[in-house]
């Protein structure tokens, strides 16, 4: 279990070669079946690498369609941000129980890869 820090949905400073943009919104389905008070947690994961997040954002579904950037700012362990790697997989989920850890009752994006550097916004969309 994971601590994820709320994040500014402003732009981040660092280095914009190695962030990614994201831009997370509700299928009708989804919005149909969850509260603007549940938590909505935003992932960067190393492809090639561990499972812990290299970058992660929490918001709530109040704030969707929410746009920002996942950066080293954002990094679970100083030792592994997203500016050491060229390939990144970004996903989000709602989870009901504001928890991290998975859950069968979380709702998904799909899982994108992303090769870094983009500037491209990657579109999330919840399910």
């Amino acid at each position: 279990n994971f601590e994820v820090p709320k994040a500014s949905p402003a732009p981040s400073p660092g280095d914009p070669a190695k962030q990614v943009r994201v831009r997370v919104s509700l299928s009708e389905d989804a919005l149909a079946a969850v509260s603007p008070g549940d938590t909505v947690f935003i992932f960067a994961r190393a492809v090639s690498g561990p499972p812990m997040p290299l970058a992660a954002a929490r918001h709530q579904v109040g704030e969707l369609p929410l746009e920002l950037t996942l950066d080293d700012s954002m990094a679970m362990m100083p030792q592994m941000k997203i500016s050491a790697f060229d390939e990144v997989s970004v996903s989000a989920k709602i989870s009901r129980s504001g928890s991290a850890d998975a859950s069968p009752d979380d709702r998904s994006s799909g899982i994108i890869r992303v090769q870094l550097p983009m500037t491209d916004v990657v579109e999330l969309v919840i399910r």
